[in-house]
């Protein structure tokens, strides 16, 4: 074979083999498609409020004291009552926002029950410092965001 038959030979063998990839290629007329539908509307997520954090461990410090303050015998109803009132004014028609707070009261009642099962010396003095920083957050979000 010399060496134009082979070239050629080449040549016919590239040509044979690239038609069908041309041919799967090469546009086909198609039939109208109909126009496709809009895409929906992103969902827009709403932001929390800027003083979501705040709200959230004041709602956990307000189970720890409640845990805390009736593990040493002082009636404890008053904050129970105090995170049912912040409950309903806050998160009236936000079912999630209630119960994510909730949970970071129970969180918070859970914490102190899973380490005190007696009044202690500790138990006082944790009870004291989650008060004073419940007051805190009280007032900071209060004087911050209030009207």
């Amino acid at each position: 074979m010399s060496s134009i038959s082979r070239f050629v030979l080449i040549v016919l063998v590239a040509a044979v083999t690239a038609a069908p990839l041309a041919a799967q290629t090469a546009k086909q007329p198609t039939a109208k498609q109909p126009p496709a539908a809009p895409a929906p509307p992103p969902v827009v997520e709403e932001k929390p409020a800027p003083y979501e954090g705040q709200l959230t461990r004041l709602a956990e410090v307000l189970g720890s004291i409640q845990y805390l303050r009736t593990l040493c015998g002082v009636p404890a109803s008053d904050w129970r009552a105090s995170m049912q009132q912040l409950l309903e004014a806050d998160t009236a028609n936000e079912p999630k926002r209630r119960e994510k707070l909730t949970a970071a009261f129970n969180r918070g009642y859970r914490s102190f029950a899973a380490v005190h099962t007696s009044c202690t010396t500790a138990a006082r003095t944790a009870e004291e410092r989650y008060r004073n920083e419940g007051a805190t957050l009280a007032t900071e979000i209060a004087t911050r965001f209030g009207n």
